[in-house]
Formats: structure tokens, C-alpha cells, sequence
């Protein structure tokens, strides 16, 4: 990225970004424990790359955890475990087809399995928030999100089906109160 920094500085007069952000490889395990904030990283599963992960941010008072780009990942129920906050990508299945559709630049059978490999259905997610017996579940890095023909009551439904309790669908400048997230989850049936 330094010739995108460079430039920015030179020709648009920006602040020198270099020395406000620190890069960091992590692995799985602690990554940090500093300040009152516990991060903890879990290897997921996003084929064909490897070193991605779910992150589980515990503070004094809450707990956040982000499932990270990933397929359907069972192991991430434990590590979400009593979280305040699951925040899940999700696809929502019955778009899929319209969205192959509509992406005129690919082998759409080959889109459509590496999104089946590399992503997780709306419904799993529901089912891992369950399992996790989290008090809150938010949708984020939403497949599709653009498409005006799925609106926010078909990822609803798609949710409720395994998930009943406090839910969030993504959306820019979603801001979620935490100390307002429900006492007990609850589960679909």
C-alpha cells in the first residue's frame, strides 16, 4: 500500500496513515489481554484461505463475538458460548439463484459452489447463535445485500426458523446497545 499512502500524502494532503496503524499476525488463542479486553481468536473455515478467523472480544462488562468470513463453522457455538453478541455473515439461500442471475462476469455454477464452500446460510448462523446460547444475534456481510427483490422480512424469516431472540439485520450505521440485549436467549424450537 505505500504507493497509495505516498500518493495521498503528496497529491491530496493527507495525514501520514503509517503511523497510526500497527499490523499484527495472529493465530489462534489470545491475541490480546490488555486494558480490561480480552481477544481471543479461533481458526475458521473459509476454502480455499486458511488463516482466517472468528474473534471473541471480552470486555468487563460484554462480550462481542464476530464469526468472521466463514462457512457454516459447528466449533464456533462453543467459542461464542454465553457471548452478548454474535455477529454472523449470512447468506440468504432463496436470493441465491437471482443473485447467480444478475452476476454476468463469472461461471455462475462456479460462483454459486464457492459461495455454498466458503459462506454460511442465514439459518445456520440462527442455529450457531442458538447453540452458542447468546443473548443477541446480528447479521452482517449479508449475500446479497443489494437486492430489492429480499427485503429485511425475508431474512427474518430465514432466522426465525432456528433463532427467536433478540436479532439485528446489517445495515451501514447499525449501532447495537449492548446493555439493552435480552437476559435470556431464546432459541427457536
Amino acid at each position: 500500500m505505500k504507493a497509495d499512502i505516498d500518493l495521498r500524502i503528496e497529491d491530496e494532503g493527507r495525514p501520514d496513515l503509517r503511523g497510526l496503524v500497527v499490523i499484527r499476525t495472529i493465530d489462534e488463542g489470545t491475541v490480546l489481554d490488555a486494558d480490561g479486553m480480552r481477544v481471543d481468536a479461533i481458526r475458521n473455515a473459509h476454502p480455499p484461505l486458511v488463516d482466517t478467523f472468528a474473534l471473541r472480544f471480552a470486555g468487563s462488562r460484554h462480550t462481542v463475538v464476530f464469526s468472521g468470513d466463514t462457512t457454516s463453522f459447528p466449533p464456533l457455538a462453543g467459542f461464542a458460548r454465553g457471548a452478548d453478541l454474535l455477529v454472523h455473515e449470512a447468506m440468504l439461500e432463496e436470493a441465491l439463484g437471482a443473485l447467480m442471475k444478475r452476476v454476468t462476469n463469472t461461471d455462475p455454477e462456479r460462483l454459486m459452489n464457492h459461495m455454498m464452500q466458503s459462506h454460511t446460510l442465514a439459518e445456520d448462523a440462527a442455529r450457531i447463535a442458538g447453540e452458542a446460547d447468546v443473548k443477541a444475534l446480528a447479521l452482517n456481510h449479508l449475500i446479497p445485500s443489494d437486492d430489492p427483490d429480499f427485503t429485511a422480512e425475508d431474512w427474518q424469516r430465514a432466522v426465525r426458523r432456528y433463532w427467536n431472540g433478540e436479532f439485528h439485520l446489517g445495515h451501514d450505521g447499525l449501532r447495537i446497545d449492548l446493555g439493552a440485549a435480552s437476559a435470556t436467549p431464546h432459541p427457536a424450537e
